[in-house]
């Protein structure tokens, strides 16, 4: 799996360095800002991609006495950086668009289109390599979703090179710049927001009560609270919380609740990590989300 990652990122690094200098090139001869602006974008990318690779290789390293936890939040800290570098390009591709349709230029039509096509067809096969890997990895999601952003914004401008070369309309190209600035905004927005979701142990959408329904399920649990839950990782949510159990269980038994609790949380909502102490009496007038700044 290590291997594949490796592979898919060299790829798509490569495929990218090649879209790039072909648009920086073709953009400058064409005068074409929407080709200038897929360029940066893509620019981007090869700083992304690399960026993922690496968090991708720190992700995989052993837990140790500093990092208890491991170093799987590695990818989403870069999923993060990705998404934030991303809505500073976009915001400067709107406003670079805005700019142009006050100050049109000439372009060149027919190189436009044949620099387009080499954008599309290497930003086409990015995708595609990418595409195994977009479900289990924010990280991977987020470079995939990048890559079906420039797939899209390379078709925008094949379909404008052959408006500019027939009709001569020059005022297509920052309307294309325009509309991709806005589709790349809505797209670094959402990538940002989730992991940034992720950093802040944001619960991952699981309904509280119904956890709480399900942990008082099994016997000898008389109520639960400060209960946290979070995701850590692309494939980890984790759960802290207190039970109260009757004061004569053993030990033993305790640990067989625990057991209990775990699996049906994991069966139920996914939750694959769960740590729960027990007490007596101490917190049952508690809710289940603790108001303690430090509980």
């Amino acid at each position: 799996m290590k291997d594949q990652s490796s592979k898919r990122y060299l790829w798509v690094t490569v495929l990218n360095v090649i879209i790039t200098a072909a648009e920086f090139i073709g953009g400058f001869l064409s005068g074409s800002l929407a080709l200038l602006s897929d360029a940066l974008h893509n620019l981007s990318d090869v700083a992304s991609i690399i960026l993922a690779f690496v968090a991708n290789l720190i992700s995989k390293k052993h837990k140790d006495a500093h990092k208890t936890f491991g170093y799987r939040r590695a990818e989403t800290l870069a999923a993060y950086t990705n998404g934030v570098v991303l809505l500073v390009i976009s915001v400067y591709l709107f406003f670079s668009a805005i700019q142009r349709f006050s100050h049109p230029e000439p372009i060149e039509g027919r190189i436009m289109f044949i620099v387009s096509l080499v954008g599309l067809a290497g930003n086409l096969l990015s995708m595609l390599i990418l595409l195994s890997g977009a479900k289990n990895s924010l990280n991977a999601r987020a470079l995939f979703l990048n890559m079906m952003s420039d797939t899209l914004s390379s078709v925008a401008v094949v379909v404008g090179s052959i408006v500019i070369y027939l009709w001569d309309w020059t005022l297509v190209d920052p309307v294309l710049t325009l509309a991709a600035s806005i589709i790349l905004l809505k797209e670094a927005f959402e990538v940002t927001k989730d992991s940034a979701n992720v950093l802040m142990e944001t619960n991952p959408d699981i309904d509280l009560e119904e956890v709480e329904r399900a942990v008082l399920t099994c016997p000898g649990v008389k109520k639960i609270h400060h209960v946290h839950i979070w995701r850590y990782s692309d494939d980890m949510v984790m759960l802290d919380a207190h039970i109260n159990v009757d004061d004569d269980l053993t030990a033993e038994r305790i640990e067989a609740i625990d057991q209990e609790i775990a699996v049906i949380l994991r069966k139920k909502f996914g939750i694959n990590h769960v740590t729960v102490q027990a007490e007596c009496e101490r917190g049952m007038n508690e809710d289940i989300i603790s108001s303690d700044v430090d509980d």
